[in-house]
């Protein structure tokens, strides 16, 4: 194929025009990869060294431009707020995020003992409240009314059965009925909490109520002293049910759209918990004598010699109250433990045979706290060793150090300069330490107070 000169001259300029084209779309794409790099939070190792250095100078002075102490005050980037909440996160994400593997296997270490330890006082409580409801006692109105001392050797049904076989009777049903939940999940318990939340409210009224009733009819025979220095252990297990408040924070907080005052909605939240607590316990502390009060309170409402207690169906309800609602929780915390358990053991790149997914850990999770309560019934013993070590670290520790490690994170990323709209008001470093020093110093003296007292 013969071609004319003129236009063959025609042809190397549009081909040179095209490889100029080329060449400027080719430097385009490789300026777009290198500000399309610079906006990722974390440098890919494999990667291949294709850019050249001055492309990386460059790339690197934007990821630093980035990075810089004020992004979020730039009018530009002013939509974009680090701070907002739009995510839930638990403290099991807090800590595979702030601490190093020591650290991570302390917080589940704790979360685990914690959890074994609500498990023990559920198993317990629960047919210990249906033992005292169902073992008849013969109790003569007399004035002054006649003491009567309850044993585990007491009789309950006749004289073949006593208050601590009967206690292990219903234990026995409770771990049969509600254990085997553990091998399954549990879903959609939404309509389920809320009638637990329900009964809740319902009895924690009728209490404070009838408490009042027989306070205000000069029936209070409640004189508490200002200070019981060896009930301290159990304050601090008592501290941690507290605590648990705080647990529905994250789902409760997350789907608020406007958080602008969301600092104020939960200074009220708390107030609201404080205050009915308050109300709770020293109505309680001035009703009945304080040598008398039992470590589940809803049995101190099932007085026949008392008009004001002496209701049958309201003394059943308060009676069984403990019955329904750690029920319906024993099966979710059994499951939570179990899963703590899985992510504890859990080795990268390995995945558990059926056996020990399905078999082991349910039986790990459930045999222990079984075999605690078989072996005891004193709930306030569960409690003060339970919220005294696992609840120290859990209410105390783990917090303090998780926002120490955000707020050095939060330093070397953005900046000193980076502004949180929802910060503390106890965002002062001083706290952080003062919760760490308060935390030691109530493990060391809880435990110096358990050894005197046994000794």
């Amino acid at each position: 194929l013969h071609i004319h000169k003129e236009q063959r001259k025609s042809w190397e300029r549009t081909m040179s025009g095209c490889r100029t084209r080329i060449r400027k779309q080719h430097n385009l794409l490789i300026l777009l990869s290198s500000l399309f790099f610079s906006l990722s939070w974390k440098d890919d190792a494999h990667s291949e060294d294709v850019i050249e250095d001055e492309e990386e100078n460059q790339a690197e002075e934007e990821r630093k431009a980035l990075l810089a102490p004020n992004p979020i005050n730039d009018p530009k980037r002013r939509r974009v707020d680090l701070y907002d909440i739009t995510e839930r996160v638990e403290m099991g994400q807090m800590a595979s995020m702030f601490f190093n593997k020591v650290g991570w296997y302390l917080f589940y270490l704790c979360i685990v003992i914690y959890l074994y330890g609500d498990l023990a006082i559920y198993a317990a409580a629960v047919p210990k409240s249906l033992r005292d409801i169902t073992c008849p006692v013969n109790i003569t109105c007399t004035k002054p009314p006649k003491q009567i001392n309850l044993t585990n050797s007491s009789p309950c049904w006749g004289t073949a059965v006593n208050r601590q076989n009967a206690y292990r009777v219903y234990l026995a049903g409770f771990s049969l009925l509600l254990g085997p939940f553990v091998f399954f999940n549990v879903q959609k318990t939404k309509y389920l909490q809320l009638l637990t939340s329900l009964m809740r409210w319902i009895a924690f009224t009728i209490m404070i109520i009838l408490a009042m009733t027989r306070i205000t009819h000069g029936k209070g025979e409640g004189h508490p002293v200002m200070e019981h220095i060896t009930s301290v252990p159990n304050l601090f297990g008592v501290c941690v049910y507290s605590f648990m408040c705080q647990h529905s924070l994250p789902s409760l907080v997350t789907p608020i759209k406007n958080k602008r005052h969301l600092s104020l909605l939960v200074f009220f939240d708390f107030f609201v918990i404080l205050l009915f607590y308050l109300v709770l316990s020293f109505t309680g502390i001035f009703c009945f004598k304080n040598k008398d009060i039992k470590d589940i309170y809803t049995l101190n409402f099932m007085d026949k010699c008392d008009p004001i207690t002496s209701a049958k169906e309201i003394g059943y309800f308060l009676g069984l109250f403990p019955v329904f609602t750690l029920s319906t929780n024993f099966p979710i915390i059994a499951i939570t433990l179990r899963n703590n358990l899985k992510t504890l053991f859990h080795r990268e790149g390995y995945t558990y045979p059926w056996v020990i997914d399905r078999i082991f850990f349910p039986l790990l999770t459930i045999l222990p706290p079984i075999a605690v309560a078989f072996g005891t019934d004193d709930l306030e013993f569960l409690v003060g060793v339970t919220g005294s070590y696992a609840g120290a670290g859990i209410q105390y520790l783990v917090p303090a150090f998780l926002v120490y490690s955000a707020r050095k994170e939060q330093r070397i990323l953005f900046g000193p300069g980076s502004i949180n709209k929802h910060t503390s008001p106890f965002r002062h470093s001083f706290w952080v330490y003062f919760v760490l020093l308060w935390g030691t110093l109530a493990i060391i003296f809880v435990t110096v107070n358990h050894i005197l007292t046994k000794s």
